[in-house]
């Protein structure tokens, strides 16, 4: 019985034993009329149908719902619509085909869900109709949530790189045309895969350094530069942006120092800038009880790479105020080196990305699980889509 029929149902009772002889009658007037109404409704039996989708555009982002939640869902930001949502199991990492044509899913199961026998793959999804079409087995995977680089896809979408940690760092590497795994290479003390064209793969090190392993060869070479930040009193965050046309990364540090990488066979490190003084004001530092403006978030920058203009969380607190969430975005442009924008944001997101767009919108994901969409040109919020999940924003990145 619907709701509206017993709260209907129950007023009715308490008319009658008010007023036993004449509510008697409008009781029974009441309780008929939905019955007669229900005999003129439509008894039309709906149809079900399948839709596809198209090749992932510009204006389209994927979110992972994050540590309790599985799946990785599809919106568009021009509507704010939900168009599908990727079969990505918690603690799952997904990475997009190129060409558009599929999705990519590295995950874990057990044969008896929580215990058994321990099976890791590639799952591929076909991009329009989000079917299965088929898992490639591998030897393992870094079971860890939330990262952007533990599992990417080479610029011409052939290969696929797994971070794994079994029972050392290393990098397993599958052929996606022949849907098979290749090899695994060790990387010692690395992390954070970054795809380099022509040459193999980039890593962050916990010596401070980039590693690059070159794979064109029979046996992988692995070099690296020498360090240049210091993990231990100003980390980088791993979830760092990538250009992957202009072969560059940038790097942000949990004081506010932003680097920029060319990447290639021997990757160069430029000079870093604070962000704080790009913004007028004094530089992070890492003593205590000193409030400050500071990056922090799972995702804490986005680059919108056709301007080269890069979004960071901010918010005002003391160092090793990493994780929390921001009250405001700063749009810094790399060529100047100046926040030429400061925009106020509620509900301290954690994690931002930008469509790639020529008039971009910007994504912001919350601790509430609610996603927020907003034009970078009025300024205003499009969407406010509830219930969406705070894990991960993926774009299209070179569309």
């Amino acid at each position: 019985m619907k709701l509206a029929a017993i709260v209907r149902q129950s007023a009715v009772r308490q008319a009658i034993a008010r007023k036993p002889v004449a509510s008697a009658a409008l009781a029974l007037a009441m309780l008929a009329a939905p019955a007669a109404h229900a005999a003129t409704a439509s008894v039309e039996p709906e149809e079900s149908g399948v839709n596809t989708l198209e090749a992932p555009k510009a204006s389209w982002f994927f979110v992972q719902r994050g540590f309790v939640l599985g799946g990785t869902s599809i919106y568009d930001s021009n509507t704010g619509k939900l168009l599908g949502q990727v079969e990505t199991p918690v603690l799952g990492d997904m990475a997009l085909d190129p060409a558009g044509k599929a999705y990519y899913v590295a995950q874990t199961i057990w044969t008896k869900r929580t215990r058994g026998t321990r099976q890791d793959m590639v799952t591929v999804y076909d991009a329009k109709t989000l079917n299965f079409q088929a898992d490639i087995d591998i030897p393992g995977r870094m079971l860890v949530g939330g990262r952007k680089n533990n599992f990417v896809v080479s610029d011409d979408g052939k290969f696929a790189y797994v971070y794994n940690y079994n029972p050392a760092t290393s990098v397993n590497v599958i052929d996606l045309t022949k849907r098979k795994f290749v090899k695994a290479v060790e990387l010692p003390g690395c992390a954070d895969l970054v795809t380099v064209a022509g040459v193999g793969l980039s890593a962050l090190c916990n010596d401070g350094s980039i590693a690059t392993i070159a794979l064109a060869g029979a046996k992988p070479e692995i070099t690296h530069t020498a360090p240049f930040f210091n993990a231990t009193t100003d980390p980088v965050f791993d979830n760092y942006a990538t250009d992957k046309a202009k072969k560059q990364s940038v790097l942000l540090t949990y004081t506010g120092l932003i680097y920029t990488v060319a990447l290639g066979a021997k990757p160069v490190v430029g000079e870093p800038f604070s962000i704080q003084e790009a913004a007028g004001i004094r530089k992070g530092e890492t003593k205590p009880l000193e409030v400050n403006w500071f990056p922090g978030g799972g995702q804490p920058l986005a680059l919108h790479r056709p301007t080269g203009h890069l979004f960071v969380l901010m918010h005002p607190g003391e160092y090793w105020t990493h994780k929390d969430g921001a009250t405001e975005v700063w749009e810094v442009d790399l060529a100047t080196k100046k926040v030429v924008k400061r925009i106020a944001v509620p509900d301290l997101p954690e994690a931002v990305e930008v469509t790639q767009e020529a008039e971009p919108k910007l994504i912001l994901a919350g601790g509430s699980d609610t996603l927020r969409v907003i034009d970078l040109k009025t300024g205003a919020i499009k969407h406010t889509i509830k219930e969406a999940g705070s894990g991960p924003i993926t774009v299209v990145e070179n569309p």
